[in-house]
């Protein structure tokens, strides 16, 4: 687990910079170094506890992010030959050219975004909770948020179509690889996969949509891994296995189905101001895409809470039975559905 000897909040101190480093630079040496300076602080604590599982994925995680760096700077260069300045905001190169390209291929490699999506459920499946943790939350933040700085400064059509075809992959594979998954990190995983299908489709419809997606799913995702981290279930069995009729149990289910975007749970909330915003858009087709790859996610998370709630079920009474199903429907409408309720309001307002 996370030390708490100084060097444990030193390599957090360095994430946190390069992070920084990486969003307010504008230039692509800035930015090239600050993912750099981010993954130096994010590699030691991938193997902090010396197992081989450990080893082998941040062995992985370092091979596919040199490649995605090395992507960049290739990109970067070839658009300093054609401009010659390193500013994000030259226009001269961003009209559309292969320095372009290969920036993207970089940048979604190093999301683990389709079609570069194959070593995040490896790495993942080794790594501890806290180390999932920052890697499905804070580990996305840079590259995602350049990914939008792209986007705002080149509005092709072709941009655009690559990104959707992308972000549907991408919510596609995370339905269709979760299927038949018995490790709950490799699951949240191709979970976190699919998300971020949905975080690039909605960047394509505005920043506001795509950071209140970000946000939402970055409390979700803080909530189900300290959950799983406090009860330490590696495996399906594992949840299965909790004390019947506990809290932990209970918010670990509903957290599940939250992040499958079960209505009327928060996680559907992000998912419904994503099909408000394209509603006008040219690009309302690829919705029906992203749809069904998030029905297929929230399949198997069903399978696991009725799983769960079926074998809770076999070792209650009757009387505990309906104190525990009505308990559930208070808390999924009275707690997650005042988030629909509010952001309703706030859209009708704006």
């Amino acid at each position: 687990m996370f030390s708490s000897l100084p060097f444990g909040y030193m390599f957090l101190s360095v994430m946190g910079l390069g992070t920084l480093l990486s969003v307010s630079s504008i230039h692509w040496l800035g930015i090239w170094a600050g993912l750099e300076i981010n993954l130096i602080g994010f590699l030691p604590m991938l193997v902090y506890q010396k197992s081989t599982a450990e080893s082998e994925s941040a062995v992985k995680y370092f091979i596919v992010q040199a490649l995605g760096s090395s992507f960049l700077i290739f990109g970067s260069l070839m658009a300093f030959n054609m401009s010659f300045t390193w500013d994000v905001v030259s226009k001269m190169w961003l009209s559309g050219n292969f320095g372009l390209i290969m920036i993207m291929m970089g940048l979604y490699m190093k999301l683990g975004l389709f079609p570069f999506h194959y070593w995040l459920p490896g790495v993942m499946a080794g790594l501890p909770w806290n180390s999932c943790l920052l890697l499905a939350t804070w580990q996305k933040l840079a590259p995602l948020f350049l990914v939008l700085s792209l986007l705002e400064l080149n509005q092709s059509y072709l941009v655009g179509l690559v990104l959707c075809l992308v972000s549907a992959g991408s919510s596609l594979i995370g339905g269709l690889g979760g299927m038949n998954q018995t490790q709950v990190r490799a699951l949240l995983a191709y979970s976190s996969i699919g998300h971020l299908g949905w975080m690039v489709f909605a960047a394509m419809q505005g920043e506001w949509v795509m950071k209140a997606y970000l946000g939402i799913y970055m409390l979700i995702s803080l909530s189900m891994f300290l959950s799983l981290w406090y009860s330490d279930s590696g495996l399906m069995k594992h949840i299965n296995n909790l004390k019947s009729n506990s809290p932990l149990q209970l918010s670990i289910m509903l957290l599940l189905l939250s992040l499958g975007g079960l209505p009327p749970l928060l996680g559907f909330v992000s998912k419904w101001l994503v099909i408000m915003s394209v509603s006008t858009s040219p690009w309302l087709s690829f919705i029906f895409l992203l749809i069904l790859g998030s029905l297929m996610s929230l399949f198997y998370y069903l399978s696991l809470f009725f799983t769960m709630f079926l074998s809770s079920l076999m070792k209650m009474e009757w009387s505990q039975i309906m104190l525990k199903m009505s308990g559930l429907l208070s808390l999924m409408f009275k707690c997650f559905g005042g988030s629909l309720i509010l952001v309703s309001g706030l859209l009708n307002f704006l």
